[in-house]
């Protein structure tokens, strides 16, 4: 079995974030492995580990240091990766990542594609639907479980709903994008670390996949402006009898927050 894994960098959620003229002052904020997307390489592995011959391959899009969660990814356990890096690919929306993916897996054997179910830093989900799209294949989203029939041909697939879950029956190839509760990611172990310092990471243009990057369309998606939450002002706590108390909060929210 081909197994294709698709993996983002972003900013380490446990750093603190700060925002000046309307986007992120990056810095030396630690880049890490988007976290959904570890539950997609943690799967992949499994599958390894349960049927022989089980191949993983990472791919990824951007800039040189994301070569960093591809060696994560290796150090986890899967087997190669391939770094989608071209200066055309630089500042995409989730149509153009989706379509310099396609591009580059359509040259490539697979059964099986898994994705996280977002990115943290754009909360898009937008980027595994549409690949599937592109590729002509069946997919699930926020899948929470995941069983392979014995002939490698189809899958029984738990995914999460509104208010529970959903089993649906899906043929290979399929893709399939990655919700917590699917698995626990391991820890790459040192031994891990070392061997993929020997495991291969192609670096691939938009001329090595074929790809026509003179006909890639601006990005559709824009960000205009970022900004924090405005600061939420101090709680009051109302007491006496209930009567009083609840007189109180009626002129508040009539007067001050003005909802009744």
């Amino acid at each position: 079995m081909k197994i294709i894994v698709c993996v983002k960098q972003v900013l380490d959620t446990a750093a603190r974030i700060r925002i000046a003229d309307g986007a992120v002052e990056a810095g030396e904020i630690p880049r890490i492995l988007n976290p959904y997307d570890e539950y997609a390489v943690e799967e992949a592995i499994r599958i390894k580990e349960k049927i022989p011959d089980t191949g993983v391959t990472l791919l990824t899009v951007g800039p040189e240091d994301c070569r960093k969660v591809l060696q994560t990814g290796l150090a986890m356990g899967a087997d190669g990766a391939a770094h989608l890096l071209d200066p055309a690919f630089d500042e995409l929306d989730h149509d153009g990542t989706a379509r310099v993916l396609a591009a580059a897996i359509g040259s490539m054997p697979f059964d099986l594609i898994l994705c996280g179910r977002q990115a943290v830093d754009d909360d898009m989900a937008q980027v595994g639907p549409a690949l599937a799209v592109l590729l002509g294949i069946p997919f699930v989203s926020v899948v929470t479980g995941l069983s392979l029939a014995a002939d490698g041909k189809r899958a029984t697939v738990i995914r999460q709903i509104e208010g529970g879950s959903e089993t649906l029956d899906a043929p290979l190839p399929l893709l399939l994008t990655c919700q917590k509760g699917l698995n626990e990611p391991r820890l790459p172990s040192l031994k891990g670390i070392m061997a993929a310092r020997k495991k291969e990471i192609r670096v691939l243009d938009a001329q090595a996949i074929g790809f026509d990057a003179a006909a890639l369309a601006p990005g559709k998606v824009r960000q205009v402006d970022l900004s924090l939450p405005p600061q939420r002002k101090k709680g009051i706590i109302l007491e006496g009898p209930a009567e009083e108390a609840a007189a109180k909060l009626v002129k508040i929210l009539r007067e001050d927050v003005k909802v009744v």
